[in-house]
């Protein structure tokens, strides 16, 4: 009789312990994040580590400002325990479809977690802001700090990881504002000027002292004229700027247009690199993350406008050509 309940309490501890453990393997279920954009699925994977898996929506070449969610997207968005968007506009075509999901389920506009006194108004829509803040690694901590406090409120138990996670990133983060301060420092004063396909660079400017200036407006959806076209051939012309560059998910046409329209003046222009703007470079790459991408922006400038930087930028990982 002893063996037969030693047997069943062996066999009942046996059960709890299997309950235990599923109840362990369900808590440990990583969060199911989806991310608009790559710039912001990078923070999100970074500071959720372990605990999250992130998908984002838009891969490299693509621009935001004018896309539009496919049926797969909306599929995806809809399993999702959480969304991230950088809000400010710049996913403006999906606002109204992750305004009306924010009623169901956590939709964060990190952007929008910034200091709203830290931001520059938008040119193309009134009452809104210039959306692109990962341009300022200064700005893109606060954005870390939005994603950092969107985690804890939907899992308070994981905080201090979520703490430790975004502290590391941070460290990183900072270093690239270091090196983008020492490196564009070496810009001769008289060739600070960036003029690219739109007028995505404003923040990096304010950072880094140069003056910037876009073919089209903060929004591609904006049209560049003919006479903006001139105006900027002038520009280039008159202030003797040798170096204009082009943009991963913005058409070429524009910038184009200013080497040729210079060269028609008898001054030449060369495409000085092609920037990453709205969008990251490919997938599994270092210009596939955040550091990536802007180390890349950084060297590629400061190399065309006549300043010193080695050619591998900040950690010896860019691709041949930079």
């Amino acid at each position: 009789m002893r063996y037969f309940k030693a047997a069943a309490l062996a066999v009942t501890l046996m059960i709890f312990a299997g309950l235990s453990s599923l109840s362990a393997a369900f808590a440990k279920t990583p969060i199911n994040a989806v991310a608009t954009v790559g710039m912001v699925a990078d923070a999100v994977r970074a500071v959720g580590g372990d605990n999250v898996t992130v998908e984002a929506l838009m891969g490299t070449g693509i621009d935001p400002h004018s896309y539009r969610q496919t049926r797969s997207d909306v599929v995806k968005m809809g399993r999702a325990d959480a969304i991230f968007a950088n809000g400010l506009f710049l996913e403006a075509q999906m606002e109204d479809l992750l305004l009306k999901l924010q009623k169901r389920k956590p939709v964060f506009f990190i952007g929008e977690t910034i200091d709203s006194a830290k931001l520059e108004g938008s040119t193309a829509y009134t009452g809104r802001y210039d959306p692109h803040v990962w341009m300022s690694p200064t700005l893109w901590k606060g954005a870390v700090d939005g994603v950092t406090e969107a985690f804890i409120s939907i899992d308070p138990e994981n905080e201090q990881e979520y703490r430790d996670n975004a502290a590391a990133y941070l460290v990183q983060v900072q270093e690239l504002a270091d090196y983008g301060d020492k490196i564009l420092k070496t810009v001769p004063q008289e060739r600070r000027v960036l003029v690219t396909a739109h007028d995505a660079f404003t923040y990096l400017g304010r950072d880094f002292d140069l003056e910037v200036v876009g073919v089209q407006g903060i929004s591609t959806n904006s049209e560049a004229g003919l006479q903006r076209i001139e105006e900027l051939v002038d520009l280039l012309v008159d202030r003797k700027i040798t170096a204009v560059f082009v943009e991963l998910s913005v058409s070429e046409r524009n910038v184009r247009a200013l080497v040729e329209g210079a060269e028609a003046k008898g001054h030449k222009v060369e495409v000085g690199g092609e920037l990453f703007s709205d969008a990251m470079g490919q997938s599994n790459t270092y210009e596939g993350t955040y550091i990536g991408m802007i180390d890349h922006n950084m060297t590629s400038i400061t190399r065309a406008l006549g300043g010193e930087a080695p050619a591998r930028g900040m950690q010896g990982k860019l691709g041949a050509g930079h």
